[in-house]
């Protein structure tokens, strides 16, 4: 159990289901090279509290902020008519001076 600073607890499963994967494009670049940040793909009902729990515990680094938005799915439409990709979450994470994540390692 992990205890944030609202004092929630948050089980070790759940700590695994809250980070999707990273989201790297080429503006997630740019802000994070500016100013320490790194955006995820999260889950839909996950919150602030829990994100940063997860990113400190699985990346052992110290978070200082963390920002959500809600992706809305964008329309599609091709010959056999009109589909939706899925909404998602995004998070932007930014860490305490001198904190880094590197995606490269590999163990």
């Amino acid at each position: 159990m992990i205890l944030s600073n609202k004092q929630q607890v948050i089980s070790q499963e759940r700590i695994f289901t809250v980070l999707v994967a990273p989201h790297f494009t080429e503006k997630a670049s740019v802000e994070g090279d500016k100013s320490n940040q790194y955006t995820f793909k999260v889950s839909t009902d996950s919150t602030k509290a829990e994100i940063k729990a997860a990113v400190e515990q699985l990346f052992e680094v110290k978070v200082a902020g963390v920002s959500t938005l809600n992706v809305k799915g964008k329309t599609k439409r091709n010959q056999r008519g009109v589909s939706r990709k899925k909404n998602w979450k995004k998070a932007y994470v930014r860490l305490a001076e001198g904190q880094d994540i590197d995606f490269t390692l590999v163990d």
